[in-house]
């Protein structure tokens, strides 16, 4: 059995609500185990995590005074333990719970010294903290059950007055674009293109967006895109404009017309570009237009030239 990686977790806790307690925990058991748990604030002005919470969690709670009025000393005793679990080497990852985006550099300093850096807090958490983890994880998307949020289709709005930093739909679509702009094929790989927009946002999850299953997600908030199944795998391509039969309908009879021959391949490119605007051989998943030619039984393709058979 593979063993889990090591989380030290430390909750600000004048920052975060503790009614997030068990998703906090729940969470962290996909990534690893807690090795250590302390949470920090004043416990003199009285908090939402109370006794028995900190008892079911086993947390240990961290008393720090406010020295100086309008100052928040939680911050500095966070970043003081931190780093000195940080160089008693103890521990695999660090979970920091907070929206408070004074963090980013302890969460930047974390990663340099290659640990793994999950962050958990609201959606108003800035993207400088976001981006600084490995991972992040917005908790008011995610109710105590594990099922979608009540924040809505799109996920921009969550029931609350606090500015929304989740990654925007539209930005997604151009990640996924790129990725298969990228591919020879001009598909790609369910499971991968998931990977790929978790590394470039680290805080991208269906679940902020209302969704369980990131195949529901792309196939109702983007209709560019359309995924297939080949086997035991599920496939993402740009949604074909025109369909596959009809284009090459086009080309028979082009040729037709051309007493059964043309010279230059890149004719019949060019002219289904100026009859169909958009037109783009990616979407049937090739590159060249040699390659989509010789995928048509009734045609003959030698080097530049095509003709019917």
């Amino acid at each position: 059995m593979e063993e889990k990686m090591q989380f030290a977790v430390l909750i600000d806790a004048e920052n975060v609500s503790a009614k997030y307690a068990s998703i906090i925990f729940d969470e962290l058991e996909k990534y690893g185990f807690a090795s250590c748990r302390r949470i920090y604030g004043n416990w003199s002005k009285g908090s939402g995590w109370k006794e028995q919470i900190l008892l079911e969690y086993s947390i240990i709670p961290i008393q720090q005074f406010s020295y100086t009025a309008g100052k928040n000393s939680t911050d500095m005793a966070m970043v003081i333990d931190a780093m000195d679990l940080l160089y008693q080497n103890k521990v695999g990852g660090f979970c920091l719970v907070t929206s408070d985006s004074d963090f980013t550099r302890l969460a930047m300093r974390l990663r340099e010294e290659n640990k793994y850096v999950l962050g958990m807090g609201e959606s108003k958490t800035p993207p400088a903290l976001t981006r600084a983890c490995n991972r992040f994880v917005h908790l008011n998307l995610i109710d105590e059950s594990g099922k979608e949020s009540n924040a809505g289709d799109s996920g921009n709005t969550h029931g609350n007055n606090d500015p929304s930093y989740v990654t925007s739909i539209k930005d997604l679509e151009k990640a996924i674009l790129t990725i298969l702009n990228e591919s020879s094929k001009g598909r790609a790989d369910l499971g991968a293109i998931g990977s790929r927009l978790s590394e470039k946002y680290p805080d991208f999850d269906v679940r902020n967006y209302g969704y369980s299953k990131l195949s529901v997600f792309i196939h109702e908030e983007m209709p560019g895109f359309q995924i297939n199944r080949e086997g035991s795998h599920n496939f993402v391509k740009k949604h074909s404009q025109f369909e596959r039969e009809d284009i090459k309908n086009e080309v028979i009879e082009m040729i037709k017309k051309n007493n059964g021959m043309i010279d230059n391949l890149s004719i019949i490119n060019d002219e289904l570009k100026q009859r169909h605007d958009g037109f783009d051989l990616h979407d049937y998943g090739y590159s060249r237009i040699s390659s989509f030619l010789r995928s048509i039984d009734r045609l003959v393709v030698e080097e530049n030239q095509v003709r019917l058979r």
